[in-house]
């Protein structure tokens, strides 16, 4: 085609001419068709850690790939896409990806329920390393599923929700609880309560309508939901410092060229450590608007309520670790250790 249009050129100053035109309109015009944008989304809202991290992550790819690709991100389940529902969503082609609840795609891989588990990390250092440890695990779940784990956030440490100051393990039956997996509903249910695994805008809803009237939830995800207005209560159980897990469908990322993908992985990477970091003082600042919001804390906990829950939560430990294998056993055993 370009011979066709240089033929009728005679004058080599013509055909240069007409060359360096036409390069300058391919070179204009290529980004414009090159550029990507990926729909990126979290049932948590800005404001939240997981929000946050979303919001990080699309700075930082747009920074490093000079917009070649960006992130158009949907906070609070603005899409109607729970964590539990994100996998699907992004194989389906409705999302590129997202950032999930980790302890909620349990169901894809019993590994990704490790965070969840109750009283295994009782610090940030000890949360950081175990999931270190953890990472190759998840990285297989997800690409066996057609799906590539970006980065990871470590969330502040689970404490309990409700309506009412609690005392002891005598009062867990008194309680309608909305867990967040089915570890720690497996959990919940073992040391008495009646709890159940609700994504949050059904919890939301059922809190709302006064059949719940506990939650297991760290500061952060009660802060950014407002418990405040229904569960003024709040004890510091410690029980997990549970994960959520950005990632995109592996075909997305495949249709990238290398150089752009190692820009990707680059502001993942940028992402994990800046999220790792708000951890510092992330407990404190909850705590501040907790307490600013009429929250009463209870630190340390009663012992006979954390007595129940260490109880209840031998034999879920041992399932889990039947079901994710000799490799994420191993892993648990190194952190009881630390």
């Amino acid at each position: 085609m370009l011979t066709d249009l240089l033929l009728p050129m005679r004058s080599p100053a013509r055909r240069i001419r007409a060359i360096l035109a036409l390069a300058a309109l391919v070179l204009s015009t290529a980004p414009a068709l090159a550029q990507v944008n990926w729909r990126m989304t979290t049932e948590y809202p800005q404001n939240n850690i997981s929000g946050i991290g979303l919001t990080t992550f699309a700075d930082r790819v747009a920074a490093r790939t000079n917009g070649f690709v960006t992130v158009t991100s949907a906070f609070d389940n603005e899409l109607k896409i729970n964590s539990g529902e994100m996998p699907r969503a992004a194989l389906d082609g409705r999302i590129a990806g997202g950032d999930a609840f980790a302890g909620a795609l349990s169901g894809l891989d019993p590994v990704l329920g490790l965070s969840t588990l109750p009283f295994l990390v009782q610090s940030v250092e000890i949360a950081r390393a175990t999931n270190a440890r953890a990472r190759p695990l998840y990285e297989k779940a997800f690409a066996a599923r057609g799906l590539k784990l970006l980065y990871l956030t470590i969330w502040p440490a689970t404490g309990l929700w409700s309506d009412h100051a609690l005392a002891g393990a005598d009062d867990l039956p008194k309680l309608n609880l909305r867990a967040y997996d089915t570890n720690s509903s497996a959990v919940m249910r073992a040391a008495g309560a009646n709890a159940q695994f609700l994504p949050m805008d059904k919890a939301l809803a059922g809190l709302k309508d006064r059949q719940l009237n506990a939650f297991l939830t760290s500061g952060d995800g009660g802060a950014g939901r407002k418990l405040w207005d229904f569960l003024p209560h709040f004890i510091a159980i410690n029980y997990a410092m549970p994960i959520s897990v950005a990632f995109v469908r592996s075909e997305t990322f495949a249709a990238l060229s290398e150089p752009m993908q190692r820009e990707v992985m680059a502001a993942a990477a940028e992402t994990e450590q800046s999220q790792f970091a708000l951890l510092a003082h992330r407990t404190a600042e909850n705590y501040a608007r907790m307490r600013d919001n009429g929250v009463t804390i209870a630190e340390p906990a009663p012992q006979s309520l954390i007595g129940a829950l260490r109880n209840a939560a031998t034999s879920t430990i041992a399932a889990w670790e039947a079901q994710a294998g000799p490799d994420a056993a191993a892993i648990v055993a190194w952190a009881r250790q630390q």
